[in-house]
C-alpha cells in the first residue's frame, strides 16, 4: 500500500495512539510524528473493586451476575476517542488520505465510531499491532500490505 505524500497514518493499539504524516513520497515515505496520546490502563482485577453482583432471583453462586472487564471498557473507550479524534481532523480538513494501523480489536471498535468525513478519507486499513514497532518497521509493513 502506498503511503502518498501529506498522509495521515494512525497507528493504534488499546492503549496507544500516534499519529504521523508523510513527509516523504509515495516512493520514499517518511513518517513524521505530530501526536502520541497514551493512556495508563491497568489490568482489570486492579481496577475492580468489588465482586460480581448476585442474582436476586436465585441468590446462588449460579446466579452471579457477569462482571464488566474495565480494561477493555476502557480500550473500547480509548478506540472511540481515535475514532473522535480522526472525524475532528477531517472535519477541520487536516487531511486528505488516512492509513489507520490497529490492533484488530481496536480496529474493530474504531469502525464502529467512523464519520463519514473519516470513511472518505479512509485509503486502507491494516489490522496489526504496530505501536511498538520503529517507524522504519511501519512504513515497511505499510508498504508490504
Amino acid at each position: 500500500m502506498q503511503i502518498d505524500h501529506d498522509a495521515v497514518v494512525l497507528v493504534a493499539d488499546g492503549r496507544k495512539m500516534l499519529f504521523f504524516r508523510n513527509k516523504g513520497d509515495a516512493t520514499h515515505p517518511n513518517l513524521e510524528t505530530e501526536t502520541v496520546k497514551m493512556q495508563d490502563n491497568p489490568a482489570h482485577l486492579d481496577q475492580a473493586s468489588d465482586k460480581a453482583g448476585q442474582s436476586s432471583s436465585t441468590g446462588t453462586a449460579s446466579g452471579t451476575m457477569g462482571e464488566n472487564d474495565y480494561h477493555v471498557l476502557e480500550e473500547q473507550r480509548f478506540a472511540a476517542e481515535a475514532a473522535d479524534m480522526l472525524k475532528r481532523g477531517a472535519l477541520a480538513n487536516d487531511y486528505e488520505k488516512l492509513i489507520i494501523v490497529a490492533s484488530p480489536n481496536t480496529l474493530g471498535e474504531m469502525r464502529k465510531h467512523y464519520h463519514k468525513a473519516v470513511s472518505d478519507r479512509l485509503v486502507g486499513e491494516i489490522a496489526k499491532d504496530l505501536s511498538n514497532h520503529p517507524v522504519p518497521e511501519i512504513e515497511k509493513i505499510i508498504a508490504q500490505s
